[in-house]
């Protein structure tokens, strides 16, 4: 992530929590960096250096007709300074910033298979071992992974995974 995008992201953070929309401000990034992330002709058209600004910002505007007044000032601000091709890591930044100052923290599990309740509550315990903070849980499923789960919250990992666990016994049998 550039610093750029960081820089935006607590410029924005600061404009909306002056103004008591820092919520509202992030269910918007939530959705644009979803959306964006989501949409390969929209990561491609704001990355298109063939596109005009104002073009762009058109397009975004009719993609997201419902922003916040604060949201629609960073798309404009982008656009002027001919950034908009980093609105993705701004509105991710963004809910990162926004999930520490309200003291949450996020965290992936990746499984083989999407997650039962019993894997669930697993998961939940091992994660109020790792983290103080309320976590919100984010499942993504990675069938590479063969078995267990993977967790990850912030920049701590967890590796309860069963292709983890065959390269740990893989290697024990090389060294020897």
């Amino acid at each position: 992530m550039s610093r750029a995008a960081i820089r935006y992201a607590k410029a924005i953070l600061s404009l909306a929590s002056d103004k008591n929309e820092a919520k509202v401000v992030n269910d918007d990034m939530e959705l644009m960096a979803e959306s964006i992330a989501q949409s390969s002709d929209l990561a491609m058209m704001l990355n298109s250096a063939v596109i005009k600004s104002d073009d762009k910002q058109k397009a975004l505007l009719a993609v997201f007709p419902k922003l916040n007044a604060n949201s629609i000032k960073l798309i404009e601000l982008l656009k002027v300074n001919k950034r908009l091709d980093i609105l993705n890591h701004v509105a991710a930044k963004y809910t990162t910033l926004f999930d520490e100052l309200e003291g949450k923290e996020a965290a992936i599990v990746t499984t083989a298979v999407p997650l039962t309740d019993d894997l669930k509550s697993k998961v939940l315990a091992k994660l109020k071992e790792l983290s103080s903070k309320t976590v919100a849980l984010k499942s993504v499923v990675d069938e590479t992974i063969l078995g267990g789960f993977i967790l990850r919250v912030g920049d701590k990992q967890y590796d309860a995974s069963v292709a983890s666990k065959l390269n740990n016994l893989k290697r024990e049998f090389t060294l020897n």
